[in-house]
């Protein structure tokens, strides 16, 4: 039978030492939690590292396509096939952030009359932005807006009909929805904004074949930010 030699007590580490070193992991562990995990995968951004790193984006743009998949998913969002989209709902803080929504679908006629008839003249509008979506794509646009700025939208495709998000972020808010939908090929409004932040929308292509979205904005908003 064989006897192991017990080792000598100076040889183990004491106490202090493991509770030394456990203090030491459990920081290091946090310090990466608050810098790069939640920054990464959830788009908060509590030091400012995860902006510097370019994780805190990369976190947003996974929660809004986390979004974005459960309305593909369960279709509960999606609005009624050939009939107007929902009104946004209430910001927080009390605020009433509306949009007017218009969703109807492509008559397979000619038209009777030129959209635009409908809509304000293309000279009207302050942008004019043009984005293809190969099949399963994704694009975003952002306007920067101040609490309670309006701005005046429309966008729509060559006809293929796309999926939406319309929402917003801004310090301490990582998304705050304004309506979202799923086959739709126009829509037309205001986007108020319910607080200081980015504001606009994600499109993501189901339709199994190349589109075209057109966005025309003007109003009271300083920047647009896209992101692909």
């Amino acid at each position: 039978m064989f006897n192991a030699e017990r080792p000598d007590p100076s040889d183990l580490p004491s106490t202090g030492r493991l509770l030394k070193s456990t203090g030491l992991a459990a920081l290091i562990a946090s310090a990466l939690l608050v810098t790069t995990v939640l920054p990464a995968e959830y788009g908060v951004d509590p030091t400012g590292v995860g902006s510097l790193l370019g994780l805190t984006e990369m976190g947003r743009i996974k929660m809004q396509l986390a979004e974005e998949a459960k309305a593909d998913a369960g279709g509960a969002d999606a609005a009624p096939q050939g009939g107007a989209q929902p009104s946004a709902s209430v910001a927080p803080s009390g605020v009433q952030a509306q949009m007017d929504v218009e969703a109807g679908a492509l008559s397979g006629s000619a038209p009777q009359s030129p959209p635009a008839s409908s809509a304000p003249e293309e000279s009207t509008w302050a942008d004019t932005t043009t984005i293809t979506l190969a099949p399963d794509d994704g694009y975003e646009v952002k306007l920067v807006m101040e609490k309670g700025a309006t701005a005046k939208f429309e966008w729509f495709t060559n006809g293929p009909k796309v999926n939406f998000d319309t929402h917003g972020d801004g310090e301490g808010i990582k998304y705050h929805g304004y309506g979202k939908g799923t086959n739709v090929d126009r829509q037309e409004g205001e986007l108020t904004a319910a607080f200081a932040g980015s504001h606009g929308w994600f499109w993501r292509n189901r339709s199994g074949q190349t589109v075209t979205v057109t966005l025309r904005t003007s109003g009271d908003y300083t920047d647009m930010k896209q992101y692909d």
